[in-house]
């Protein structure tokens, strides 16, 4: 029990959303025949409703000294929310909220910092907001200073940073400070691949060798599993799952899943010799899905059908990234694939997993006769994005590093 840093039981946070109509007219006789009785009187052209809306509803959870929790789930999850009251932004409608040790966060860009003061000041205000002597920041000054690479403006107003430098100083400043809990949403996505890479290096830091707590909301799947071992999944305010990251990360995945499919058009196809009927990318069970982790194979299912038969018919699937660049191309005879008097069959292609790195991809397919036709041809269809699930590459996750990710080669040292 004494290891328990946190402890939330049923939090709820509610708003109240005011939602403004006019009563317009419906024509405009109805305009006129208004503007004239307004003239006698004041006609009310606007109604007001109250609705509800709860951020976040009997939510529970306990963290321990030491964890890095990853925060997951869709935009308007409540993760931001949920932040904001362990923060003591906002207060929660419902709940309690049991917090042991010094909380420092950083949930947008500049938080905490006053505008018209320096970065040098803010620096010493932070500090001094997280109950820390003078002596003790200035102890810790110069690494402040130089993990934020912010040395030429420190006596600037952080009013005239930019939105990158400002996230620089505040969360150099934020980890620095040795705070016992650390909050961190969403707001390292502003800064560039370089810094992204130096901000989880130090949490894992923080979290692994100082023996403190971090919460960590991202929608960066890669930097959640490198450096979280427990996930908690968000849904409409609620908590759909509590526990193991790469566990949690499927099942937002799961509840992610789009309907991706390619089907042809009868009217377009129906004088082709032959033709794609449907293509999907799918999960091993066959449902069409549109987001995978580099531990999945990549499962693609096409139906093709022949109308007129032709020996050198020849099926091509290539494989391209997010800027249609071609990452491989597989040319395969249709005849070892179906027999010349059937007239349809469904194909299924496998990559297998660990080998294609996460990003953004789509399918460029095409039924032709080599040098001479080409039948049918899907130029971008089936769109998918490949997660990072923990690979040693997640902390480079938004960087291009390649295409494949090699496991089989050999690297050795050799003699002068």
């Amino acid at each position: 029990m004494n290891d328990l840093v946190i402890k939330a039981e049923g939090l709820g946070k509610k708003y109240i959303l005011t939602h403004e109509g006019v009563t317009g007219y419906d024509s405009l006789r109805d305009a006129v025949a208004g503007a004239a009785k307004s003239l006698f009187k004041r006609k009310n052209k606007t109604a007001t409703t109250k609705e509800e809306f709860w951020a976040l509803n009997n939510v529970s959870f306990e963290v321990k000294r030491g964890e890095a929790i990853g925060i997951i789930g869709r935009n308007g999850a409540g993760k931001s929310t949920l932040l904001k009251l362990l923060s003591r932004i906002t207060e929660p409608t419902k709940g309690r909220i049991g917090i042991s040790g010094r909380v420092a966060s950083l949930l947008e860009v500049g938080t905490g910092f006053h505008p018209e003061l320096t970065g040098r000041e803010n620096i010493f205000l932070n500090g001094a907001i997280l109950g820390m002597g003078r002596a003790e920041i200035k102890r810790k000054f110069d690494e402040i200073v130089a993990f934020a690479g912010t040395e030429k403006f420190l006596d600037t107003p952080v009013k005239r940073y930019s939105s990158g430098m400002y996230v620089r100083l505040a969360f150099a400043v934020a980890a620095h400070l040795e705070p016992e809990i650390l909050l961190v949403d969403e707001v390292l996505a502003t800064g560039d691949a370089e810094f992204q890479r130096k901000c989880l290096g130090k949490m894992d830091e923080v979290s692994k060798e100082g023996g403190r707590t971090v919460l960590f909301v991202s929608h960066q799947m890669g930097m959640i599993a490198h450096l979280c071992k427990r996930s908690v999944l968000l849904d409409k305010g609620e908590i759909v799952l509590t526990g193991d990251t790469h566990t949690v990360i499927n099942r937002y995945l799961q509840t992610a899943k789009e309907n991706n499919v390619y089907t042809a058009n009868p009217e377009k196809v129906k004088d082709k010799d032959a033709w794609f009927s449907y293509q999907k990318v799918t999960d091993k069970e066959g449902n069409a899905i549109s987001q995978l982790t580099d531990k999945d194979a990549i499962i693609l299912e096409m139906k093709i059908q022949v109308q007129r038969w032709h020996p050198q018919l020849e099926l091509s699937l290539s494989l391209q990234n997010k800027i249609k660049g071609r990452i491989f191309t597989v040319n395969t005879p249709l005849r070892q694939l179906m027999q010349a008097t059937e007239k349809e069959k469904i194909i299924r292609f496998t990559v297998p997993p660990g080998l294609i790195t996460p990003n953004h991809y789509s399918w460029l397919n095409s039924i032709h006769i080599p040098g001479m036709q080409l039948v049918d041809v899907l130029w971008d269809e089936c769109y998918f994005t490949l997660h990072d699930a923990g690979t040693e590459f997640a902390r480079y996750e938004g960087s291009d590093y390649g295409a494949f990710i090699l496991t089989n080669y050999k690297l050795e040292t050799i003699g002068l």
